[in-house]
């Protein structure tokens, strides 16, 4: 998504110059989101698709194994050598793995939503293994299809990195009254012939396992070209690398600075791949546009939803406003001098710009959690 994003931005900001999008998938640019909720529910493949752009070259299937920056050039992996004035990594991030576990899938592309698509009929044992973004959606998509899902999920509960201990407490009860068996605090040791083996001992037979255990940056391609590598390709607000005019990074791979919260970030969601990409792709064509967006990212967890904007970190304090406890409102996530440093709003859905107003504003929560 990034990747399509800075493309078609460098496009439309220098319509003469050469634009070359090389990704390694198989695909042209798709949404990503739809895999873990809306093709769950109905809405048609097709919907996904980025429309192509003119004057944008796509080479897919191709992977580029080497970067040298004195030369500019980069190199793929049939040997082909592209040249290049600027050059944007936009690589992204790979699933983390179980070491040993054979058989699992790590829920990341397209084809992997239709491996696990299609194992999912009525009746089928799935095993999802994780209770955070990817793996509370997945485990709601497998319930809506017909399978019987179990969670394993190394937290106290689901969403417990991100939700207050209360709200994920009641979030992990609510899985349970849907029919997901959630075990919650519990490892896996094995996953070996459709059987997954927990840490306390407990085998579960499974047709299906699924796992969402976070992802890394895609940092192999900067780190051996020299650029600085800090948890992410670190880049400052144009989305330069360290010490150059004319390498980029974008997406989930770039260590970015929020000036508002007043450090530095690596996120991995769609609103931030997406204006990101746009803000960067513009910036390599000459645009000289600082990045100072608030990304936001959203969810679907059966029947409860929210929206998230900034710091959201359950390490945090917390002020929120109920408009019914557990099913509707705002919580706001502060810092030492209760100064909002990010806001989920649950089930809310018309709150997301004064959330970002209040976070940039920096004046500490009162009683309401928003202004």
């Amino acid at each position: 998504m990034t990747g399509d994003a800075a493309a078609k931005a460098a496009r439309r900001h220098d319509p003469e110059g050469r634009v070359m999008l090389v990704g390694a998938e198989p695909y042209p640019p798709y949404q990503r989101p739809p895999l873990s909720k809306a093709l769950w529910h109905g809405t048609a493949e097709e919907t996904i698709w980025f429309e192509p752009m003119d004057g944008v070259e796509l080479r897919t299937g191709t992977r580029i194994v080497a970067v040298d920056l004195e030369r500019r050039r980069a190199v793929d992996d049939a040997g082909e050598e592209y040249e290049w004035e600027r050059l944007l990594l936009a690589t992204g991030a790979r699933p983390r793995e179980l070491e040993g576990a054979d058989g699992v899938v790590y829920f990341r592309t397209i084809d992997d939503f239709h491996l696990v698509r299609e194992r999912a009929v009525p009746g089928a044992r799935a095993v999802v293994i994780g209770g955070g973004f990817i793996g509370s959606e997945l485990a709601a998509a497998l319930t809506g299809s017909g399978a019987r899902v179990t969670m394993v999920v190394p937290e106290p509960g689901i969403g417990a990195r991100l939700f207050p201990a209360d709200l994920s407490a009641f979030v992990t009860g609510y899985y349970r009254e849907q029919g997901v068996e959630v075990l919650a605090g519990e490892t896996v040791a094995a996953v070996r012939d459709g059987v997954v083996q927990t840490g306390s001992g407990r085998s579960l037979p499974a047709d299906l396992v699924v796992a969402g255990l976070g992802v890394e940056p895609r940092t192999e391609l900067a780190e051996a070209a020299g650029l600085s590598v800090d948890g992410g390709i670190v880049v400052d607000e144009l989305g330069r690398a360290v010490g150059r005019d004319d390498v980029f990074a974008a997406g989930d791979v770039a260590s970015f600075p929020i000036t508002a919260l007043g450090r530095r970030f690596r996120i991995e969601h769609e609103d931030h791949a997406n204006t990101h990409g746009r803000v960067v792709g513009e910036n390599m064509a000459g645009a000289g546009g600082a990045y100072d967006h608030l990304p936001f990212f959203y969810s679907d967890l059966f029947d409860l939803g929210y929206e998230a904007v900034g710091e959201v970190d359950s390490r945090l304090d917390t002020v929120a406003t109920w408009e019914e406890p557990n099913h509707s409102g705002v919580i706001a996530y502060v810092d030492a001098e209760r100064r909002p440093r990010g806001y989920l709003l649950w089930n809310v859905w018309d709150a997301l710009e004064p959330a970002r107003a209040a976070i940039r504003a920096g004046v500490p929560v009162g009683e309401h959690a928003l202004p």
